[in-house]
C-alpha cells in the first residue's frame, strides 16, 4: 500500500478550506463549523493511531477495556451534545451511554467470540475497530432519533395530552411518534446497506481492498460488518426510545416536559 506523506494529507486538507472560504459569505457559522471539524479529525485520529500502535505491540485485556470505555463515553457526550432539546441532568448523557453500552458492546464482544474468533479475542487489532465502528453509527442512529423524539414531544404536546385526556396510556398516545421516530434513526444505516456495492464500496471493504486483500474476503467482512452495525444501531435505537420516553411521562403517565431543556 502506497504511504501518504504530510503533503500529500495537506494537499487533500485544502479541500476542506477551500469549502469553508466559499460558504463564508453564505453561510459563516458552518464555515467555522468545517474547520473546527477538520481540526479535530486530523488531531484525534492522529492520537488515536499513536495509542492503536503501542496496544498492537503491548496486547493487555486492561488497556483495549480502558480505550473501549474512553470511546463509549464520548460517543455518549456526542449524542448529547446533537440534541435540541437534550433530557436535563445526567439523563441527557445516561441514555445514550446506556443504550450503546447494551447494543454495541453485547454485539462487539459477541462478534469477537463467536464470529471472529480470534485468539485472545480482546486483540486490539480486531477489536478496537470493531467497537468503533458499532459505536460510530450506533451513536448516528440514537442521537437522530433521540433529538427527533424529544422535538416531536414538544412541538405535539397538545396532541398527546389531549389523547391522554381521553384516556390513552402513554405508550399509545405516543404511538406513531415513535414509529417515526425508530424509523429516522435506522434509515442511514438502510441506505448504507441498501447502496453497498451499487452506489458505494463501504469504508472496510474499501480498506481491505487497497491493503491488498482480495475482493472476495473483503466483500465477507464487508457483509458481517454492515450486519453488525444494522443490530447494534437497531437495538441501541430500540433501547434509547424505550428509555427516553419512560422519562418523558411520570409515573402517573403525565407528559412531562420540564425534563427538557427549553
Amino acid at each position: 500500500m502506497t504511504r501518504l506523506s504530510n503533503l500529500d494529507l495537506a494537499i487533500a486538507a485544502l479541500l476542506v478550506v477551500l469549502l469553508a472560504l466559499s460558504a463564508r459569505r453564505v453561510y459563516p457559522g458552518l464555515a467555522r463549523q468545517l474547520l473546527i471539524a477538520a481540526a479535530r479529525t486530523a488531531i484525534q485520529l492522529t492520537l488515536i493511531g499513536l495509542v492503536l500502535k503501542t496496544l498492537f505491540a503491548h496486547v493487555s485485556l486492561l488497556w483495549v477495556s480502558l480505550l473501549a470505555v474512553l470511546m463509549l463515553a464520548m460517543a455518549g457526550y456526542e449524542v448529547m451534545a446533537r440534541q435540541h432539546r437534550r433530557f436535563c441532568g445526567g439523563w441527557g448523557y445516561g441514555i445514550g451511554v446506556v443504550s450503546m453500552f447494551i447494543s454495541s458492546f453485547a454485539i462487539a464482544l459477541f462478534a469477537l467470540v463467536v464470529v471472529v474468533g480470534h485468539d485472545p479475542w480482546y486483540q486490539p487489532q480486531y477489536a478496537i475497530p470493531l467497537l468503533g465502528m458499532l459505536l460510530g453509527n450506533t451513536m448516528s442512529s440514537i442521537a437522530l432519533a433521540l433529538d427527533r423524539l424529544t422535538q416531536s414531544a414538544w412541538e405535539q404536546r397538545d396532541m398527546i395530552e389531549a389523547r391522554l385526556a381521553l384516556g390513552q396510556s402513554a405508550s399509545e398516545a405516543l404511538s406513531g411518534i415513535r414509529q417515526q421516530v425508530f424509523r429516522s434513526g435506522l434509515i442511514p444505516i438502510i441506505n448504507a446497506m441498501a447502496a453497498a456495492g451499487v452506489v458505494s464500496l463501504p469504508g472496510m471493504m474499501t480498506g481491505q481492498i487497497l491493503a491488498g486483500a482480495a475482493p472476495v474476503e473483503a466483500v465477507k467482512y464487508q457483509i458481517m460488518i454492515m450486519f453488525l452495525i444494522t443490530g447494534g444501531a437497531g437495538f441501541g435505537t430500540l433501547a434509547a426510545v424505550h428509555l427516553a420516553v419512560r422519562r418523558l411521562f411520570d409515573e402517573r403517565e403525565r407528559l412531562r416536559l420540564d425534563r427538557l431543556h427549553r
